[in-house]
């Protein structure tokens, strides 16, 4: 038992020191980061972080059976906090793996209605808002297809925020394997009905099998959310910073 204690510590150590080195490279790119987005007439911007479905509605699942919502909800922890020790305020739509449906609705079909209307209602009510969205990716008809790839809404400011963090994501897990960040469909309910700069993350592919076992590991899940919040931090651009008045 004692052995096993000292091991589970040394776990930890390594993990707590993993997240401070994924933050070193947050906060640190050849200088100080400046923010995506400054804040509009003295209201601070608040990231609002979205883990993809949750609770009964599993999202993708893949052909072994593991379901995105707890791997959106496991990144999604890690960004904020990350966001947060870098002095960015931030609100997550979920915080456990639950649907944030209304009460008393009979069909599954409801519910998923219910929680996208929930989480565009949580971002409209939001002041000054940029909603990050994590999701994971799948592709049955060709399980050799992996990369985490951004997908951006049409309001002003997305579009350079969604090709900051694809570069981040690019050079930190995608190996070569460059994806380029794409206008999300106004099929995607969420993005299409909010009125606030938001993007898509799609962190993998849950269709391929070695992408499907990095998920699942917490120290990848820290490297893909320090991409994630490096890629929003070093969006700072003059010509997107919400507010700007030309």
């Amino acid at each position: 038992m004692f052995i096993l204690l000292r091991k589970r510590d040394l776990i930890l150590s390594c993990l707590f020191c993993c997240f401070f080195l994924g933050l070193a490279a947050v906060l640190w790119r050849g200088g100080a980061v400046l923010p995506a987005f400054h804040a509009r007439e003295e209201v601070p911007v608040t990231v609002v972080i979205d883990p993809g479905h949750g609770g009964e509605d599993g999202g993708a699942v893949s052909p072994g059976g593991v379901a995105e919502s707890q791997i959106n909800l496991a990144v999604s922890l890690r960004v904020s906090e990350l966001l947060r020790f870098a002095g960015q305020r931030t609100r997550l739509t979920r915080d456990e793996d639950v649907t944030i449906c209304d009460q008393g609705l009979d069909t599954m079909r409801q519910r998923k209605a219910s929680d996208l209307k929930n989480r565009v209602k949580l971002v409209e009510e939001t002041e000054n808002a940029v909603l990050l969205s994590v999701h994971q990716n799948s592709l049955p008809s060709s399980p050799v297809t992996h990369g985490a790839q951004v997908f951006w809404n049409r309001r002003e400011g997305a579009e350079a925020l969604a090709g900051s963090i694809q570069e981040a994501l690019n050079a930190a897990v995608n190996g070569g394997n460059d994806k380029h960040p794409r206008q999300i469909p106004d099929s995607i309910y969420l993005m299409k009905n909010i009125t606030a700069p938001g993007v898509l993350v799609e962190c993998g592919f849950l269709s391929n099998a070695p992408e499907t076992e990095r998920l699942q590991d917490p120290a990848y899940q820290l490297r893909l959310a320090s991409a994630v919040a490096a890629g929003y931090l070093n969006a700072g651009d003059a010509e997107t910073e919400l507010g700007e008045q030309e």
